[in-house]
């Protein structure tokens, strides 16, 4: 008889455990430096993994339990698992990714991120869901309309910025398209911004694609807006703003707002890039050059490259990063990325432009961008190009422009940004 209560006991304490374990649990994956909030929904008929700060939720997840006390967790969608001990009132682990393992402990419930301008209803304005497309790419958006709008209300299609986006541009729990999109509303002016193709709810080709076919998908939402508005302009965000630019070379677009944008070639803005990370990271003037150099001879697919890495004196790490990159580089984007260069088109835009870069941005330098603009630009007196103190890429208020900020900073837009913009475009 004892044994039997031990017994059922036992089974008793198995399915109390296992209960405990359902519901929201949350943790931060500490990835180079940076706080990556996971959410892992523990239910038992639909169990779902969030990546909050990547604006990715509700993906599928397996769940095993081989003993009460512990969880294994696969995400197949991402070729990763979660291995866990429950303890207590948390779960300790190791979360596996692609043969990268990487410490993580979940607590009960979801973390808060708070992000104050993320807009709240009820609005002073109305949203149509509305679709459009550019051959077999449908894209799917949110048309922000203010109170008392008619056809001669200016409109801004909203162009994303480098990688999958949503309409939102969300990352780390900032929505900037739609923090820009409402105040842009309330100060009577329209907006569309929509899923980059084969992202979110819009379909298309996002593997083989280069920056032509993204500037072609706001093409195709510059046309649908047409039929709805006399004044259609172009607001992109880092190579957004880059397309926006491209627009109005085209002469498609009746205004810009160019976000962060570049224009000076896609090789010049990585070279840059890489030369910041290499010196942030404490390596040496003569490692840093020398990986430059190199990286500089992937970019421009020299048959040299494979000889020269194999003599270099850099240290394992950096070699095998440049041995990824050049893989990353056959791509039709990266190719098509790294000759772009706006320089050469700036006098065939006619229209106003305004430009803000912050003089922070350690992705897209601010100097030599806004240096372009300045001198290739026609004279247009409505034009307004200008260096934003202490902004980053995303243009927040910060201390020093590093990526690793972005996500604990709680401004999502600096107030002067959606000030000048709302301003600039009421001028017009």
């Amino acid at each position: 008889m004892k044994r039997r209560l031990l017994f059922l006991l036992h089974i008793l304490i198995g399915i109390i455990v296992a209960n405990a374990q359902t519901g929201a649990w949350s943790g931060n994956l500490e990835v180079q430096g940076m706080k990556l909030p996971l959410v892992v929904h523990l239910d038992d008929e639909n169990p779902t993994i969030d990546s909050p700060a990547q604006g990715a939720k509700g993906i599928p997840i397996q769940i095993s339990r081989a003993a009460p006390d512990e969880i294994t967790i696969k995400i197949p969608s991402l070729g990763a698992s979660y291995k866990g001990k429950f303890e207590n009132d948390k779960i300790s682990g190791t979360f596996t990714q692609r043969g990268i393992q990487l410490p993580l402990v979940l607590t009960q419930g979801e973390t808060e991120v708070k992000r104050p301008q993320t807009p709240k209803p009820p609005f002073p304005y109305t949203e149509e869901e509305v679709s459009f497309a550019n051959g077999d790419a449908v894209l799917k958006g949110t048309l922000t309309l203010p109170d008392g709008w008619n056809k001669k209300t200016p409109v801004l299609i909203m162009i994303t910025g480098s990688g999958l986006q949503n309409r939102d541009e969300e990352v780390f729990g900032h929505k900037p398209f739609a923090v820009i999109a409402d105040a842009l509303a309330r100060n009577g002016i329209a907006t569309l911004r929509y899923d980059d193709r084969g992202f979110g709810e819009s379909t298309g080709d996002a593997v083989n694609c280069t920056t032509e076919d993204l500037k072609n998908d706001a093409l195709a939402g510059i046309d649908f807006l047409r039929r709805r508005f006399k004044n259609v302009g172009a607001l992109g965000h880092s190579e957004g703003g880059t397309i926006a630019l491209m627009l109005g070379a085209d002469r498609k677009v009746d205004f810009i707002v160019s976000l962060a944008g570049m224009v000076v070639s896609g090789k010049e803005t990585l070279l840059d890039q890489n030369q910041y990370a290499l010196t942030q990271a404490g390596y040496p003037q003569q490692i840093t050059d020398e990986y430059c150099d190199l990286i500089s001879m992937v970019f421009d697919n020299d048959e040299a490259f494979p000889q020269k890495l194999e003599t270099s004196k850099l240290a394992a790490e950096l070699k095998q990063n440049l041995k990824t990159v050049a893989g990353q580089m056959k791509s039709p984007y990266m190719q098509y990325f790294l000759k772009l260069d706006l320089r050469d088109k700036l006098g065939k835009i006619a229209c106003p432009v305004l430009a803000l870069n912050g003089k922070k941005d350690i992705q897209v330098s601010y100097k030599s961008n806004l240096d372009a603009l300045n001198k290739g630009l026609r004279t247009n007196a409505k034009n307004k190009i200008q260096a934003m103190d202490d902004l980053n890429h995303p243009l927040q208020h910060c201390k020093t422009g590093a990526i690793t900020e972005y996500a604990t900073i709680e401004e999502t837009v600096s107030p002067e940004v959606l000030d000048i913009i709302s301003q600039w475009v009421k001028s017009l």
